[in-house]
This record gives structure tokens, C-alpha cells and sequence, in this order.
């Protein structure tokens, strides 16, 4: 038996240990999911639409204990991981509406009737980040049970423990065992397993984009429906027209928010060279402001890194001649790493180009929406992003214009259940969440029934 330790990012302690199942624990599993499947599909929809309200009621009711489960597993806040435990309970109420509403559409065509039907896939693998265990996992395994699939799920190595809780809880509810599974693992033996194994229709995977290429060719082999969603470095535009000292504000939760682990972070400013000095005379402040503590206390507004690999990481991005100003951290045990902003030389420094995944942000000047556009636009990813102006004609345009999945406009907000997420280019493929989550978990059927004799 293999068996994984779970540390505390704040404090270094060890939490507990959790077993690693291997390939063939993860092949059984997968078996009993299938065989689950038969039953699940045939639910009556009203049936499984309560089934997952009921599963809902049941995170609510067990959410300060799931928030205080992340605090200590990945380090978050508190005040996120409450909001990251009512993002399950919310996600899990949008999708249990969704199994009465599975429409097909009649179709007119001659010499009968032909109908469509939303059918499920199948088995369900989902690999889910240590950087939002809760949140990402649910806006998988939701829409694809509101479906009448069944799910494997795989948490990440560091982060199992709300996973295995929500398990419990969906059981609880009186989802049946073999519907949703969690299953903890190392992603070469669990996940690889997911892609090679016939049996599993679809993977869902968030996660870096180097690992989903090697996701995405592997299904390939089998013809498997993928949703990936990997990395990014999104865009904050700031314009001289903006209310510049809310945007300056406002900027360091944009990028510091879970220390940076986020895929959505807005980790390159870009602000027009008008007003990029009065820029960091705002920004300077806000940075230093930023509650660098004890993830668990009440106030606290950014915790530690996930991992002393992860700091080493991140450090190796900050040239400390680029240095612009930085926040403040605690010492001593915890992998702690303080806001950080940079000013780079040019738009071919790392740290502007690569994704960080740390409190690291990088601020460059633009000329006029055009080179704003063009700077945004000069990177492989295509996640989300954010628009700082009070002219709604700019807003509109700049935003038909970055490419980008996610944007906002005089906001930081990335996600919202009832709304699509997912990315361009590397960023990723699919939509998960809000009405068009439900048509990566179903095939279209067509049925034509002749009517002429």
C-alpha cells in the first residue's frame, strides 16, 4: 500500500496520510462505475434531480467544516474556502435542475417525425488541481451526474481531503456509492488510467497545459471526448479613462488571490503610458495592504503557496533588479511568499510571458488600444481577463478583440456558475459550467419515425 502525506502549507504539519489506490483499485473502480451506470441512466429525471438537491443540502450543511478542511489541506483563506464549499452547493443546485430539462428538438422533415435525444456518455474521469480542489471538481462531476453519468474522480496528490468529504456526503444524500467515486492517486497511475481505459468516455482535466496536450493525444487514441482547462496569463487593461484609483485598488486581488494559483490571476498589467506612473503611485499601497496571514483567521486575504516546490518555482521568476515593490509575508514555518510586482525590461522577460501561478505580478506600459490589444493578444494562452475603462464603446470593442474565454469589464470576475468558463487557444477546450456544461456530458441522438404508408 502506497500512501501519501498530507502537509499543512501554513504550518508544514503533517495532516494525516491518505492510501493511493493503484491500476488495478483504479480498474475495479472504474468496473463498479459502469455497472453503477445501467441504473443511474434509468433514474427517472425528477428522481435524479433530487438526488443532487438533496446532495446540495448536504454541503450546505456541512460547509464550515468543508471550508475549514481546505484552510488546513491547501492553505486558503477562509474566507475563500467558505466561498469555495458554496460554490459546490450552488453548482450542484443550478445542475440538479438540469434532469427534467435535457431537451431534444422535433425536427421538420418529410415522410415522418424525427426527434433528437440528449443521451449519456457514460464513465466520467475527472482530474482536478490542488489550486480550487472543491470548486473545480464540482463543475465537473455536477452537470455530468444531472446527465446520468457516472463519475471517477481523481484529486490532486496534495489536496485530496475535500474531495473524499464530498464523496461521503453524496452518499449521504443517497447518491449511490458507485456513482461517484473519488479515487486518490498519482496522475501517472489514476489519471493515465482514465485516458487508457476503454471503459471511460470522457476526461475532464484542469491542470497545467503541458500535461492536458499529453491528455488530449492519449484520448485520441480512443476517439475520447476531452474538456481541458490549463493555463493562463491574463490581461488587466488599464486606460487613462478608467477610474484609475479603483483599478489600482482593486489589481492586487485580481492577481494575489489564492496567492496566485489561479489560473485566471491577471498576472500582466498593462497600463496606457499616460497614466502608468500615477498607476504604481496607487498601486504601491493597495500591494502593501494585502493581509499576507493565518489562512484560518477571519481577516486573512492570502495564505501560502501550496508547496515549497511551488516557492522554489516561483522565485525562480523574480529577477531582483525588477523589483518594483513588493508586500509583506510571515516568517518561519509555512511556505510563505510575498505580493510581488515587477517592472520588465521589455515584453520578452519570463515572468511577462510564462505562466508564474504565484503572487508575482508584471506592469508594462501601452501606447492606445491597439498596442493594448496587440500586447494582450501576444501569448499562447487565451483564459481570461480584465478591461479598466469608462467608455462603453472601448469596453465592447477591446473585448471582441483579446482573446480570451473570460472577461470583464471594470471587474476581476472570472466565474460565475450559471455563465460558460473555459478558454481559447491553449487555454483549453470546452465549456464548463452555466446552460453549455450539459453538452459535453451528452451525445445527440436523432430518431426519424416514418409515418407514410
Amino acid at each position: 500500500m502506497t500512501v501519501h502525506e498530507v502537509v499543512n502549507p501554513a504550518t508544514e504539519e503533517v495532516v494525516t496520510e491518505v492510501e493511493l489506490l493503484d491500476e488495478t483499485a483504479t480498474d475495479a473502480a472504474i468496473d463498479r462505475a459502469v455497472k453503477a451506470g445501467e441504473s443511474w441512466r434509468a433514474v427517472a429525471p425528477g428522481d435524479r434531480a433530487r438526488l443532487l438537491a438533496r446532495f446540495a443540502d448536504a454541503v450546505e450543511a456541512d460547509l464550515e467544516n468543508l471550508a475549514r478542511l481546505e484552510v488546513t489541506n491547501s492553505g486558503h483563506t477562509l474566507g475563500n474556502a467558505r466561498w469555495e464549499a458554496g460554490n459546490v452547493r450552488d453548482v450542484l443546485r443550478y445542475f440538479s435542475g438540469a434532469p427534467e430539462r435535457l431537451f431534444g428538438r422535433q425536427i421538420p422533415v418529410s415522410g415522418g417525425l424525427d426527434v433528437t435525444f440528449r443521451e449519456p456518455l457514460g464513465v466520467v474521469g475527472i482530474i482536478v488541481p490542488w489550486n480550487f480542489p472543491m470548486p473545480i471538481a464540482s463543475w465537473g462531476f455536477a452537470p455530468a451526474l444531472a446527465a446520468g453519468n457516472t463519475v471517477v474522480l481523481k484529486p490532486a496528490e496534495l489536496t485530496p481531503l475535500t474531495a473524499l468529504r464530498l464523496a461521503e456526503l453524496a452518499r449521504s444524500a443517497g447518491v449511490p456509492e458507485d456513482v461517484f467515486q473519488v479515487l486518490p492517486g498519482r496522475g501517472s497511475v489514476v489519471g493515465q488510467r482514465f485516458v487508457t481505459h476503454p471503459a471511460v468516455r470522457k476526461v475532464v482535466f484542469t491542470g497545467s497545459t503541458t500535461v492536458g496536450k499529453q491528455i488530449m493525444a492519449g484520448c485520441a487514441d480512443q476517439v475520447k471526448r476531452v474538456t481541458l482547462e490549463l493555463g493562463g496569463k491574463s490581461a488587466n487593461i488599464v486606460f487613462a479613462d478608467s477610474d484609475l484609483e479603483k483599478a489600482a485598488a482593486t489589481a492586487p486581488y485580481g492577481v494575489f488571490d489564492n496567492a496566485g494559483q489561479d489560473c485566471c490571476a491577471r498576472s500582466r498589467i498593462l497600463v496606457q503610458r499616460s497614466v502608468y506612473d500615477r498607476f504604481l503611485e496607487l498601486l504601491e499601497p493597495a500591494v502593501q495592504g494585502v493581509r499576507v496571514q493565518d489562512p484560518s483567521t477571519e481577516d486573512s486575504e492570502m495564505g501560502p503557496l501550496i508547496s515549497a516546490a511551488q516557492r522554489e518555482r516561483v522565485e525562480s521568476y523574480v529577477d531582483p533588479d525588477r523589483v518594483a515593490f513588493r508586500g509583506s509575508c510571515p516568517s518561519g514555518s509555512g511556505f510563505w511568499y510575498p505580493p510581488t510586482v515587477l517592472l520588465p525590461a521589455d515584453e520578452r522577460d519570463r515572468a511577462w510571458r510564462e505562466e508564474v501561478f504565484g503572487p508575482v505580478v508584471s506592469v508594462l506600459p501601452f501606447e492606445d488600444e491597439a498596442d493594448a490589444v496587440r500586447m494582450a493578444n501576444d501569448t499562447e494562452y487565451g483564459l481570461s481577463g480584465s478591461i479598466w475603462t469608462r467608455d462603453v464603446g472601448r469596453a465592447l470593442r477591446v473585448s471582441r478583440a483579446v482573446d480570451a474565454g473570460n472577461l470583464s469589464v471594470n471587474s476581476h470576475s472570472s466565474v460565475r456558475f450559471w455563465t460558460p468558463f473555459g478558454g481559447f487557444k491553449q487555454s483549453g477546450l470546452g465549456r464548463e459550467l452555466g446552460p453549455d456544461a450539459l453538452d459535453g456530458f451528452t451525445e445527440v441522438k436523432n430518431v426519424f419515425v416514418a409515418t407514410e404508408e
